[in-house]
């Protein structure tokens, strides 16, 4: 009988601690917000990261206003990057980041692209040229791309001249396919999305005084309940390990 019930015991802490090494191995979900200009370096890092982690990282990428309504709404997120100061600051002033934990991760150029079609007559100073029909940006309400190239247009002083020809798309990536596919001329998008181009051209990038500083701060979530993981993560985005994916996708690391 005691060896019945010691056998019992045995096999008993056996499954236990088999159990408990599948629960660890499962490791934590760590929701993370992200500018869409930063789909391709992000998803490299998270590959990166699970090779020394079983944490799970699970992104969402939108336009930059979109993600913060998606914040202000509740939406899970544990870590917010922006591709501009405004949208953290709306949140900082609402009290939903940690503030001590923002800071600015990087930074990055617009660029003018065009489709194989539009290569030939489009350039910044061709813009309001009656060969240039269509004129794809991000929607400057939640794209802060959207808005850089607005306010290009306005230091060129062509704002009135190019309001027709505008077409908007919901993030970067969505501009780029605009111009990849052709059905429209030119578009301005991140550096980091020029060079993913796989049809058209880059045309030239815009002068960093045409525009606001391109910089994209990162913050952690008050509200998130798993703090040591979020903050592994944090610290990874900031290791020589994600710089030098950052760098190859064309960001400046700040």
């Amino acid at each position: 009988m005691k060896l019945y019930l010691t056998i019992l015991i045995i096999i008993s802490m056996a499954f236990s601690g088999c159990y408990g090494n599948t629960q660890k191995a499962q490791g934590v979900t760590v929701n993370v917000s992200a500018a869409a200009s930063l789909t391709d370096a992000l998803n490299e890092i998270a590959t990166e990261y699970g090779k020394k982690s079983e944490d799970k990282i699970l992104y969402n990428f939108a336009g930059s206003g979109a993600l913060k309504s998606q914040i202000e709404e509740g939406a899970p997120c544990d870590l917010f990057i922006s591709a501009a100061k405004d949208h953290m600051d709306e949140l900082q002033e609402q009290d939903l980041i940690d503030k001590n934990t923002r800071i600015d991760l990087l930074g990055n150029t617009l660029t003018l692209i065009a489709s194989k079609e539009g290569k030939d007559i489009v350039s910044l100073d061709s813009l309001v040229s009656s060969q240039v029909k269509s004129i794809a940006i991000g929607t400057p309400e939640s794209v802060p791309a959207g808005q850089y190239a607005q306010q290009t247009f306005e230091a060129l002083g062509i704002t009135n001249q190019v309001s027709s020809k505008l077409i908007m798309g919901k993030d970067v990536k969505s501009v780029l396919d605009y111009v990849e596919t052709g059905n429209v001329q030119c578009g301005f998008v991140y550096k980091t999305d020029a060079m993913l181009l796989k049809s058209g051209s880059i045309i030239a990038d815009v002068p960093e005084d045409y525009h606001k500083p391109i910089v994209y701060p990162m913050a952690i979530l008050k509200d998130t309940k798993n703090k040591k993981q979020v903050d592994r993560f944090y610290d990874f985005l900031q290791s020589d390990v994600a710089k030098s994916i950052f760098k190859k996708y064309g960001f400046t690391v700040l």
